[in-house]
């Protein structure tokens, strides 16, 4: 590696750095929003997954990466907090699929809305530092490439 890509690379690790302590810093925020709704970290994100549509267990087992078991026990959760249900798919009968509950719609736009109110520090930025960093990370958005 050269000098210059050696700075570049540690340029990034410092910019990440930063921003994952403030991200971390910011997460009580976002937690206390999933508490209000009695919901855990992984209930909320077991959530946000039925966003697309019904989904089969094994896809969501798959998508959650934990074994069938696991991924059971969370749709048990979401289904007893009233945000999921289970149904049997048209296609084949033998199959369960999970869908979000208008509760569930609703609690995820509440979720939503809550996670995208900035933190407080963020208010303390001059309007033009706010405009350059949104244009950054606009860049770092996947349909951006």
């Amino acid at each position: 590696m050269t000098q210059s890509s050696d700075n570049e690379a540690d340029r990034a690790v410092e910019a990440w750095r930063l921003m994952f302590a403030f991200l971390m810093r910011s997460a009580p925020e976002r937690l206390h929003a999933q508490q209000e709704r009695g919901l855990t970290p992984n209930d909320s994100r077991a959530l946000f997954t039925l966003v697309a549509g019904d989904k089969p267990m094994g896809t969501l087992a798959k998508e959650w990466a934990c074994d069938p078991s696991t991924a059971t026990w969370l749709v048990d959760r979401l289904e007893r907090a009233g945000l999921a249900e289970r149904i049997a798919s048209a296609a084949d009968r033998r199959v369960k699929l999970v869908r979000a509950t208008p509760k569930g719609r609703t609690t995820i736009q509440e979720l939503m809305a809550a996670y995208h109110r900035p933190p407080a520090e963020m208010a303390r930025l001059a309007q033009g530092d706010l405009d350059e960093l949104a244009r950054i990370l606009r860049i770092l958005q996947p349909d951006s490439a």
